[in-house]
């Protein structure tokens, strides 16, 4: 039996690894929101305050204000986190169009690849109990389901809730009970697209407390990964949260998690486990800006979701840990979605797979001994291409666009209110021989190019270039795995629609490549 000495509070990495040496394995939640944005928190600037538990969340844990998703669309970030690999690695792009984003609709014939070890299934090897609540999406065919790989306990859908279909030409999507469907959304998970009520939260919150009270009466470590969508047009709340908020039935929707954010983690602190459960919130891409007043707010930055500017890029970051994280404390460390994925693994004592370049980090020495890493890149892709680099205070766009003209044409901005002259280009422009070069720090809006011929320009810009051309040297794309579509392989018939009685027809196949216009 290991024994650990009591020592002080500047050596607290040392105490947990000592913990660790004991046998004690920490638990793992990470919260992970749907087109939430970085400016819908309160400690973030919202001004109306409507985020109490995710603001007394920071109050208690570290803010991290500089923390990144993997892409600016849901299912390549969601693809990132379970593989701590970047989308163009993992497979989780197209190829079909130049810097196309692509994600996994109902009709997408590709999802995770096998190829890839997922988090849980890591996690499982030191004993964890893993378990999925809410959006997946990350491919809908059995071989790509969580309960398939890695999770021992889901309560999700495959896909959005979009909706309601007519189960003629589209079928509702499935909501899953570990490995076989419970129900469709609009049939036995309703949402209301009028009012908005849908009690969609409430389920994922309450499966997730009952969760947590499982593993800890049985005394297993276990990893939680929540990820509810009502942020996500079609926005939605529970009839307690409608009407609430000054911003609408989008902040009637962030209310409610803000709500399920504090169920949590009082349920940790009413069984005692607080001091040995690492939390981390965040969100897989930016808000949705394109939504307007019925989406959210990325605070002072540019653009939103879809973009690889700030605002679809730069997440809301907490991390939370009683006893181990010091309270109250902001991180400027410059991190990435990725990095949960191995911080996870040295939380739990799980070595990262050697045989596969993993893009993420652990984040303990930051949060837990207060060491940064001045040292780190982030990449920002589109599709196939890409797009920008940041490294220290200073990003480069290699290349610029928001969404073609056509798009625009027809009311899709992705920008609205925040032209940019130059930068939101509706053309994809390719700035490679000359990238634009922003001082996030005076500049987080990215509105003021620095000159070319600055010495600022030449000081700022070589670190990102030399950055750029190791990542490269080194990349090798995964298959692309969001390239092909056919109709016959929607929710037609589910894992477990027989006993149901829920099964509808399969239509004939009709393999084509996806079209993805953004």
């Amino acid at each position: 039996m290991a024994v650990c000495l009591k020592v002080s509070a500047a050596t607290i990495y040392l105490v947990f690894s000592c913990v660790l040496a004991a046998g004690e394995k920490p638990n793992v939640i990470i919260m992970l929101m749907d087109d939430m944005g970085w400016g819908d928190l309160g400690v973030f600037g919202e001004p109306a305050k409507e985020t109490p538990n995710l603001d007394k969340m920071a109050a208690e844990g570290t803010l991290m204000p500089s923390f990144y998703t993997a892409n600016p669309l849901c299912s390549p970030s969601r693809a990132a986190l379970m593989t701590g690999r970047l989308p163009i690695r993992n497979g989780f792009y197209t190829t079909n169009d130049h810097a196309r984003n692509a994600y996994t609709p109902q009709d997408i014939v590709g999802g995770i690849s096998s190829a890839e070890i997922l988090l849980p299934e890591l996690l499982k090897t030191a004993g964890y109990k893993s378990k999925v609540i809410g959006k997946w999406h990350l491919g809908q065919q059995p071989e790509h389901l969580p309960f398939n790989r890695g999770f021992d306990e889901v309560f999700s859908s495959p896909n959005c809730h979009f909706g309601p279909y007519d189960n003629k030409q589209t079928p509702n999507i499935p909501v899953y009970k570990n490995n076989a469907m419970a129900g469709r959304y609009y049939e036995d998970f309703p949402i209301d697209h009028q009012s908005g009520e849908s009690n969609m939260t409430q389920h994922f919150i309450q499966e997730g407390l009952s969760f947590i009270e499982s593993k800890a009466k049985a005394k297993e470590p276990f990893f939680l990964y929540w990820t509810p969508d009502a942020t996500h047009g079609p926005v939605y709340a529970s009839k307690m949260f409608l009407g609430t908020s000054v911003r609408g039935t989008y902040g009637d929707a962030v209310r409610e998690l803000d709500y399920g954010v504090g169920q949590i983690l009082n349920k940790l602190k009413e069984l005692k486990i607080e001091h040995n459960t690492f939390v981390f919130f965040t969100s897989d891409n930016g808000a949705a800006t394109y939504a307007k007043t019925k989406g959210g707010s990325n605070g002072p930055f540019l653009c939103g979701k879809e973009t690889t500017f700030e605002g679809g890029m730069r997440e809301p970051g907490i991390a939370w840990w009683p006893g181990k994280i010091k309270a109250g404390e902001v991180s400027h460390q410059i991190a990435t979605i990725m990095d949960l994925y191995s911080t996870a693994l040295d939380l739990a004592g799980v070595a990262e797979p050697k045989d596969r370049i993993i893009d993420g980090t652990s984040l303990l020495p930051v949060l837990l001994d207060g060491k940064t890493n001045p040292n780190k890149t982030v990449f920002f892709y589109r599709g196939d291409e890409l797009m920008a680099a940041r490294h220290g205070i200073y990003k480069a766009h290699l290349w610029t666009w928001t969404n073609s003209e056509e798009e625009f044409h027809k009311g899709t901005d992705f920008c609205p209110g925040q032209a940019v002259e130059g930068v939101t280009t509706h053309n994809q422009t390719n700035n490679t021989a000359q990238p634009i070069l922003f001082h996030l720090g005076r500049d987080p809006g990215e509105k003021y190019q620095i000159h070319p011929s600055s010495g600022e320009y030449k000081q700022g810009l070589q670190p990102i270039l030399d950055a750029v051309a190791e990542h490269r040297k080194n990349l090798v794309p995964g298959q692309p795995q969001l390239n092909m579509c056919d109709r016959a392989v929607q929710n037609w018939a589910p894992v477990g629609c027989e006993k149901l009685g829920r099964c509808l027809k399969v239509p004939p196949s009709k393999p084509h490549k996806c079209t993805w216009p953004h």
